[in-house]
């Protein structure tokens, strides 16, 4: 009897946050432009905030159940290496932002607080905050009645506000209500033109506290400290038949607001007594997080933090391709008909997507139109192409996923939209989420109906196309197109058995075939022949997916793995993944697409797919993985992976350290994947289109 192997696997949250340190890492690259170093600290808080809300809270719920059980002491550990890991994160992220401020400094960009303004600047800051701040600011008082932790809101910074007379001491806590209004503020200038100085909101507020308090409440001082509450984003959704999927999803999003408080960051200068206060009046558990941090939180709207100086000191423009695959030809079906699309976002135009639909919802020829939305933008030109679409007779259907984790409510509002101008609208499967990227137009083309399809690994969106790198496959494939209009049969009737030849999708077989594409690798590698897996996605967390990857190492098959962020899987671990590499790359656009390669003996198998290798996105998600058939563009995946691979500059190597080091460059050739993939499709615009 062999002995047994343990599999070494990475706590996913851990994981997790090595990724976000990658994020920070950027913050704190001298490399990059000044104004981007700062527009990194708010995507870190922004992932930061998400990470409590969703994986901490369900962190949390586990050490609950496990307690009532009388367990739970691992995911305790658990948690306290999470909370130890934050601070640390959080010692980085404060210097890392002192140190930003005099690098814009340097740069004449100010940013002040409230003891640092001119007579003029104060003054001009007052009328300011009387004629377009104050009316959206309602403190709430704190009370022997008032229920804290139902009245503060997710995410929203307060300034705990101490307000003392005589002996007396009372509570109020400000809202910033950054949601409504600009966090930053540009003042008048001082000193000459080319020095810019910018105010926080929450500064602003600071500066006019009085005039919030009086006339209306008694005070000798006035105090504040600043903090913010993150809550458990999960639903407790109720299972009573008679409600519809739509109402369910509305009473959650209600519920939001006093979900169980998972996270309290302060700043490290409020007194103890405050912070005594907060955790009583909020019902802080001794294993929740109570994190001290700086003077400022919701530094996620740093992401937007204007340049009010020079143009270099943000990123150069990398303007949108126009791609010859579309613009040779007079409309999008013409195109797709001379061969399969593939085109790579932002690189490419995402207009040539909304121009097809736009032709698609007046085309004469086109009768049906099927889509899948998981989240869309807030100004639409999809949906409401759809919208038109309707009105010009054609018949079309959205299937709108309520579940997608903080579009919730925007989705709800959509598929009303939707309904009300007479779209048929689906809500899919309950059990299932649905996260595929389909499109089915079908079009009658010589007395017959032709079907066209879009597969893609991102969302029609038309923002995040602009920042996300996404693959899109647009395709006449008879085979491909049935089977897609085949997974739109399969979420209206989900009870019916389904077979698919060509696509992977789960939850139906991706599982089943993804081992299958491992083990053959492992058979050709003992046969003698060409073998070799490159693996591109978000996260790689599934053990079973993993373990088949550790199988694979041990039979000697080189796994190459590109991970934006969680990655499970221990690269280089003796005896068990040797032949096992993994890099991750955090650039200035967000490394969003899926791709799979399988060697194949010489004759690779390459996908894209809407899913991740995680447990959710293979058995209990819709997802659809399809095969690059035509030579031209599966060249294309190959060469920008191997571009991706070779990256010196921007790509980190994932190890069982997860220390985040910088691949070493030695004698190579300085490259950044993300600009070079971007020099690669304009060459690529310039050669023949032969498929």
């Amino acid at each position: 009897m062999s002995a047994q192997i343990t599999i070494p696997y990475l706590e996913k949250e851990l994981s997790w946050l090595s990724f976000n340190e990658r994020v920070l890492q950027e913050a704190a690259d001298p490399e990059n432009p000044v104004i981007e170093r700062v527009r990194f600290l708010g995507i870190f808080s922004n992932n930061q905030d998400e990470f409590f809300r969703v994986r901490v809270a369900d962190l949390r719920r586990r050490i609950l159940i496990a307690e009532a059980k009388g367990g739970g002491q691992r995911s305790r550990t658990l948690m306290a290496e999470i909370n130890s890991k934050v601070l640390a994160l959080t010692t980085q992220f404060d210097e890392i932002y002192r140190q930003l401020l005099l690098d814009l400094a340097r740069r004449n960009i100010f940013l002040v607080n409230e003891t640092q303004l001119s007579d003029n600047q104060g003054n001009w800051l007052k009328r300011h905050f009387r004629d377009k701040i104050r009316r959206h600011i309602i403190p709430v008082l704190l009370t022997k009645d008032t229920r804290l932790d139902k009245c503060l809101e997710d995410g929203i910074t307060y300034l705990t506000t101490e307000i003392r007379h005589n002996d007396t001491v009372q509570y109020a806590f400000i809202p910033v209500p950054s949601g409504k209004l600009p966090r930053f503020v540009q003042l008048p200038s001082e000193g000459g033109k080319t020095k810019k100085t910018l105010i926080l909101l929450d500064n602003i507020i600071r500066h006019c506290l009085n005039e919030l308090f009086e006339g209306i409440i008694e005070f000798d001082s006035l105090r504040c400290y600043s903090m913010k509450l993150t809550r458990d984003a999960e639903y407790d959704l109720s299972d009573e038949i008679e409600l519809s999927l739509l109402e369910k999803m509305s009473s959650g999003l209600k519920q939001r607001l006093t979900a169980e408080p998972v996270r309290l960051v302060h700043d490290r200068e409020m007194p103890e007594t405050m912070l005594e206060v907060l955790r009583n009046a909020l019902g802080i558990a001794n294993f929740d997080s109570v994190t001290p941090g700086g003077r400022y939180h919701n530094f996620r709207d740093f992401m937007s933090f204007p340049n009010p100086g020079r143009k270099y000191l943000e990123h150069k423009k990398l303007p949108a391709l126009s791609t010859r695959q579309f613009t040779d030809y007079k409309t999008g079906f013409e195109a797709i008909s001379a061969g399969d699309v593939l085109l790579y976002y932002p690189y490419h135009k995402f207009s040539h997507l909304t121009e097809w639909l736009r032709q698609a919802a007046y085309d004469p020829a086109v009768r049906v139109i099927k889509i899948n939305i998981y989240r869309v933008a807030s100004k639409s030109q999809v949906i409401n192409t759809l919208t038109d679409a309707v009105k010009n007779g054609k018949d079309v259907t959205v299937v709108v996923e309520l579940r997608a984790r903080f579009d919730e409510e925007a989705n709800i509002e959509w598929a009303r939209h939707l309904t009300d101008a007479g779209v048929k609208v689906s809500f899919g499967v309950p059990s299932l989420k649905i996260h595929s990227k389909l499109c089915l137009i079908s079009r009658v083309e010589d007395g017959e109906l032709v079907n066209y399809a879009h597969v893609g690994t991102g969302n029609f969106h038309e923002k995040t196309a602009k920042v996300y790198t996404d693959y899109a496959l647009f395709t006449k494939h008879p085979e491909i197109t049935r089977e897609v209009e085949t997974v739109f049969d399969f979420i209206e009737h989900p009870y019916r058995r389904v077979k698919f030849l060509h696509l992977l999708v789960s939850p139906v077989d991706s599982r089943r075939k993804l081992y299958s594409l491992i083990d053959r690798e492992v058979q050709n590698k003992l046969a003698g022949q060409p073998c070799g897996i490159t693996l591109k996605v978000n996260n790689l967390v599934d053990t079973g997916l993993i373990k088949k990857l550790y199988d694979a190492s041990r039979n000697g098959v080189k796994v190459r793995l590109i991970i934006r962020g969680m990655c499970a899987l221990l690269p280089g671990v003796p005896g068990v993944s040797d032949n096992i590499k993994a890099i991750s790359v955090v650039d200035r656009f967000l490394e969003h697409p899926r791709v799979m390669v399988f060697e194949n003996g010489g004759e690779p198998k390459v996908f894209i797919t809407s899913a991740d290798w995680m447990g959710r996105n293979i058995d209990n998600r819709i997802e659809v993985g399809c095969p690059i058939y035509a030579p031209r563009l599966k060249q294309q995946v190959l060469d920008m992976l191997n571009i991706q691979w070779q990256d010196t500059t921007k790509a980190r190597v994932i190890n069982r350290f997860q220390d985040n080091q910088y691949v070493s460059r030695g004698n190579r050739k300085k490259i950044r994947s993300q600009v070079a993939i971007y020099d690669y499709l304009v060459e690529a615009e310039q050669k023949p289109l032969a498929q």
